[in-house]
């Protein structure tokens, strides 16, 4: 028995919880039984608690913070690490139960029954407070419930409460298709609510020694999953749009503004480090530009992550046998959005290893294959790859080097063929479409075309450049005339971020002009560094 709960019982907590939660992953997933599903809460959990695993293992030796007792600084690392590992809306929540939990414990000398009360009090309110639009019979009902159940233990004795909030927690979610139709319905309990009762129970444990034993969650009935709602938000909204935001407090209350007028199940929190700081942004929306559009003004976007509801898969015990997905890195909103228009999984570029993995494991197929865009990133997609087959996931790598090879491939992709020929089909159009950049210098060089100097305008074909130009527009048509040169019936153009007005209307004008036959398709890709992308099948 413990009777406080220091540094290294918050490190075994973190350790414990994250076990049980990969223990309960498939069980909590398939509660998540709704047609347009918000990911896989159990999943979603495990990711983003591996993430504040990793940032108390890699904090081992730092010291805390001044004001701040070791117990807390624990706390504030496990809850940093998760809001920067959060993934869906379950996730962001825990980020922020686990901040107000943190925050109130952080200057306490000694954590016992009481305090932990006041701890679950403040994680509470925190994870009301994160939602836009708070919903009874979700993970918040069942976080309150848990301090109101430390609260009545009326104790000091710290395994007495801890238990006290956990049997609360589990009385909640039994409760919590009572509350929400969608559950009854489909005779489940929140997918949400099942995660932190699992953490609770783990935190027991861990004080006490003893394993608990919670009850276990309401039975399944054999209801059709086709005709219930989603859990939280509106069947309105297409796609969940997820990212990191460095930004003023300022900036981040307009952009809140606008995200709730762009769509719903918002969610925007911060790290504590206010007035800056990160956010954690999540909203549904079928705009996908315009809520990336929107963390740009407020200010610096990254790690975008972008879902479209309608290709989630049915919420499987592990990958399904005949389950396909698609993932694929982009770099840029637009071409964000048309990825994931075509049913992909998008990645933000440049990802390390395990967020494609988790990217690839996070489909819930068996057989998934990848898109990186980007020479430096098939190495690392090979890697996620391997991974992923020790999990019991086929992966394929299709090594595209350019987002105009991605889209030409998933244009080809067919359910009703063999996995292995989907890819051979998808490998020989990626291959089929010749790609440029037309980008400008940004210091002096010599190239295959030439010597160049900063400010040229500089056209790579296939990564080598072909054209040096003084003027965009001219060396952009100058380029597609080249590689039409070569034989071709459709151009895809993607508009840079920093592409001027009329860029592509003007290389689409010169193309009517001088190939008549050709199909020209042109869209805002919002990709930094080059102000347009070419491909030509």
């Amino acid at each position: 028995m413990l009777d406080t709960l220091d540094a290294v019982a918050v490190r075994r907590w973190c350790a414990s919880g994250l076990v049980a939660l990969k223990r309960h992953q498939g069980e909590i997933d398939q509660l998540n039984v709704y047609p347009v599903p918000d990911g896989d809460t159990g999943t979603n959990l495990v990711l983003t608690l591996t993430s504040a695993q990793q940032a108390l293992s890699m904090d081992l030796d730092t010291l805390p913070d001044s004001g701040s007792t070791a117990h807390g600084h624990a706390l504030r690392l496990m809850a940093q690490g998760a809001l920067l590992g959060a993934r869906g809306n379950s996730g962001v929540i825990l980020s922020q139960i686990l901040r107000g939990f943190a925050d109130a414990v952080v200057a306490v000398p000694a954590v016992r029954g009481q305090a932990l009360a006041v701890a679950l009090r403040a994680a509470a309110a925190a994870a009301y407070t994160a939602v836009g639009r708070p919903v009874e019979g979700t993970l918040l009902t069942v976080v309150a419930a848990a301090a109101t159940g430390a609260e009545q233990a009326a104790s000091d004795d710290l395994p007495v409460v801890a238990q006290g909030a956990a049997r609360a927690a589990a009385d909640a979610l039994a409760r919590t298709p009572e509350q929400l139709p969608a559950l009854a319905h489909a005779g489940v309990v929140d997918a949400g609510g099942r995660g932190l009762c699992v953490l609770l129970d783990a935190l027991v444990e861990v004080l006490t020694g003893e394993s608990a034993i919670p009850p276990a969650p309401a039975p399944r009935t054999a209801r059709p999953a086709v005709a219930v709602a989603r859990e939280t938000g509106s069947e309105e909204y297409a796609y969940e749009v997820q990212y990191l935001l460095d930004a003023p407090a300022d900036a981040v209350a307009v952009l809140r503004g606008t995200l709730a007028a762009l769509g719903d199940s918002l969610v925007v929190v911060g790290d504590g480090r206010e007035p800056d700081g990160t956010w954690t942004v999540h909203v549904h929306v079928n705009d996908v530009g315009a809520a990336v559009e929107a963390g740009i003004a407020a200010g610096r976007p990254y790690r975008i992550s972008v879902t479209r509801f309608a290709d989630q898969p049915e919420p499987p015990g592990g990958p399904t046998e005949d389950g396909r997905a698609a993932v694929v890195v982009a770099t840029g909103a637009g071409i964000a959005e048309l990825f994931a228009a075509e049913g992909a999984t998008v990645v933000p570029g440049n990802p390390s290893t395990g967020e494609l993995l988790a990217a690839v494991r996070g489909t819930g197929a068996s057989r998934v294959v990848v898109l990186p865009n980007d020479a430096n990133t098939v190495g690392v997609a090979s890697a996620a790859a391997r991974e992923a087959h020790r999990h019991g996931v086929k992966v394929s790598v299709v090594p595209t080097r350019s987002p105009v090879q991605a889209l030409a491939a998933l244009a080809v992709r067919d359910g009703t063929r063999r996995f292995e020929d989907d890819v051979i089909a998808m490998a020989e159009a990626a291959g089929a479409c010749r790609y440029a950049e037309v980008c400008h210098a940004s210091r002096e060089a010599l190239t295959v075309a030439g010597p160049c100097r900063p400010g040229d305008v500089l056209a790579l074909v296939e990564g080598e450049v072909h054209l040096i130009g003084d003027d965009l527009t001219d060396t952009c048509a100058a380029v597609v005339d080249r590689m039409l040169g070569g034989g071709g019936e459709l151009v895809t153009l993607l508009a840079g971020v920093d592409a001027p007005a009329g860029l592509t209307d003007a290389v689409r004008a010169h193309v009517a002009r001088r190939w008549p036959f050709v199909e020209v398709h042109a869209y805002p890709g919002g990709q930094p560094f080059y102000p347009l992308l070419v491909g030509v099948e």
